[in-house]
């Protein structure tokens, strides 16, 4: 799977979204096609979010450990993969060290 490097043609909202004292934060992009997206940065911790609508996450570099809401297996991905949670769902994720940046994309 190739990550995009660049979104052209979008809207940017300038306020992030902060999560957990700011070691979670994410900009908003839409697309041209109205689709929605997140583009962030996720700090060493464990961090559980909960899901309205499905998502995929791609992890643009660095490396975080993921367990899905309802399963306890734990799955790793680093830059280059990504996971997809169910709507009305969530997910634990956990960086050990350095900084994750992902790519969420709201399907």
């Amino acid at each position: 799977m190739s990550l995009p490097t660049q979104f052209s043609g979008v809207t940017v909202h300038t306020k992030a979204n902060v999560y957990f004292d700011g070691k979670v934060i994410s900009h908003t992009v839409l697309m041209p096609d109205g689709a929605k997206k997140t583009l962030g940065l996720i700090y060493p911790g464990s961090y559980h979010f909960g899901t309205g609508a499905p998502e995929r996450m791609e992890i643009v570099a660095g490396a975080s450990t993921v367990t899905l809401d309802g399963q306890t297996e734990k799955k790793d991905y680093a830059a280059g993969t990504h996971f997809d949670v169910a709507g009305n769902s969530g997910f634990t994720i956990e960086v050990k060290s350095g900084i994750a940046e992902y790519i969420c994309s709201f399907l």
